[in-house]
């Protein structure tokens, strides 16, 4: 499955850029493309600054709302947010019509922040806009919910995610949501658990994606996966599930059994 990654505000400009880190190491690894093009679309130039794979450039990261902001940010008001988006949808637009294989991607992934104030009020104003200018591609959202002491500390955080939620769930195909808190780890700063979680948000994607481009036969199962299979299965509010098991490069002829249900259920075990 092929998407076209749109990162609203700052996390999803972060978010959006390990998309684009992920598309090159599919092409590095497996000589495949999942990711067509990669856009961050901001109300602060600053924000912009932090990103390292998107292409430098105005096409791919888009500074909206400067007449207002002057490049400085909506200070987490979600309606000036909205307000600045809806006035400036045709600069993202241009930018994807600009995009060499625009029509290759089976789907829009648009992310963003729930609490924040340019992601939150822009991704339902830019859904939208996908959808109906692109009325042949699906567009799925990644929604990132607030860490706990935001809650606990900024009021808007909680007022600013219930519209996002709302607004978003009534326009797009299917919401995925990511939780913050869940991905925390107490001995990392708060710079790198950023970065981690980033990562750890994108990572389940991989071969998800990958599944249906790949053409060589050893990678290829008994059951094919494709873009239609996926484009079917996501609706509505979504979650991915992802688990990882590192097998052996021997297994012994006394690890061998022949009892099915018995090794489904060690298999079971290891996914949990």
């Amino acid at each position: 499955m092929k998407l076209i990654v749109i990162g609203l505000g700052q996390c999803g400009g972060r978010i959006a850029d390990e998309f684009a880190r992920m598309g090159r190491r599919a092409t590095e690894m497996r000589n495949i493309e999942i990711i067509v093009d990669a856009f961050a679309v901001n109300t602060d130039t600053a924000d912009m600054a932090t990103i390292q794979t998107i292409k430098p450039d105005y096409q791919h990261r888009i500074l909206i709302g400067a007449g207002k902001t002057r490049g400085h940010g909506v200070a987490k008001l979600n309606e000036l947010g909205a307000e600045i988006a809806r006035e400036d949808a045709d600069k993202v637009l241009d930018a994807l019509r600009a995009a060499k294989n625009l029509y290759e991607a089976d789907a829009f992934m648009v992310i963003s922040s729930t609490a924040g104030g340019t992601g939150s009020g822009a991704i339902p104003i830019i859904s939208n806009v996908l959808k109906e200018r692109f009325a042949d591609k699906p567009v799925y959202t990644i929604l990132v919910l607030p860490f706990e002491h935001e809650e606990s500390s900024e009021e808007t955080a909680i007022y600013n995610t219930a519209v996002c939620l709302k607004s978003t769930f009534s326009i797009a195909d299917a919401v995925i949501l990511i939780d913050n808190q869940r991905y925390i780890k107490k001995d990392f700063s708060l710079k790198n658990n950023i970065y981690e979680i980033n990562r750890l948000i994108v990572e389940p994607f991989f071969d998800l994606l990958c599944a249906g481009e790949e053409k060589k036969y050893k990678h290829i199962g008994a059951k094919v996966m494709d873009a239609g299979d996926i484009i079917q299965t996501l609706c509505g509010w979504t979650a991915i599930g992802y688990g990882e098991v590192k097998l052996p490069l021997i297994t012994l002829p006394s690890d061998w059994s022949g009892n099915f249900k018995k090794r489904g259920e060690k298999s079971f075990k290891g996914l949990q």
